[in-house]
């Protein structure tokens, strides 16, 4: 079985939870990413994804002066990096997310998403047929 350390993305974007959400969001659409790890010094405090930033849009607050903190999920769940990748999709299916940090101790590794999990379990299937 597939473990995350093996699929995970390890240059993650990393922010402050007092970054304004406008800011994050052009980073992300600039890294081309789903999700910003929120970080205070080396703890791992929360997750911005795509649908915290659409649910801050609809609110009508004025983004470019919202903090991340305001949106974040705080205190995420999370992953080791020998999480497989069928455990970490139960995760994601059971919590509704689709994205899920990687720690190891208290140190975050990176970031593995859904989508991931399902082009790695095709490129299994693709060597293997």
């Amino acid at each position: 079985m597939t473990q995350l350390r093996d699929i995970m993305t390890t240059k993650v974007l990393t922010t402050s939870a007092e970054r304004p959400v406008a800011e994050v969001t052009s980073m992300m659409v600039k890294a081309r990413v789903g999700s910003a790890v929120v970080m205070q010094g080396s703890w791992l405090a929360g997750i911005l994804t795509e649908r915290d930033v659409l649910r801050a849009a609809a609110s009508g607050s004025d983004l470019t002066r919202s903090p991340v903190s305001e949106w974040m999920t705080s205190d995420p769940v999370t992953a080791t990096p020998d999480t497989t990748a069928g455990e970490a999709a139960d995760a994601m299916l059971a919590n509704g997310f689709r994205h899920l940090p990687v720690v190891e101790g208290r140190e975050l590794k990176g970031v593995v998403s859904i989508r991931d999990i399902l082009a790695s379990r095709i490129r299994r299937r693709s060597k293997s047929g």
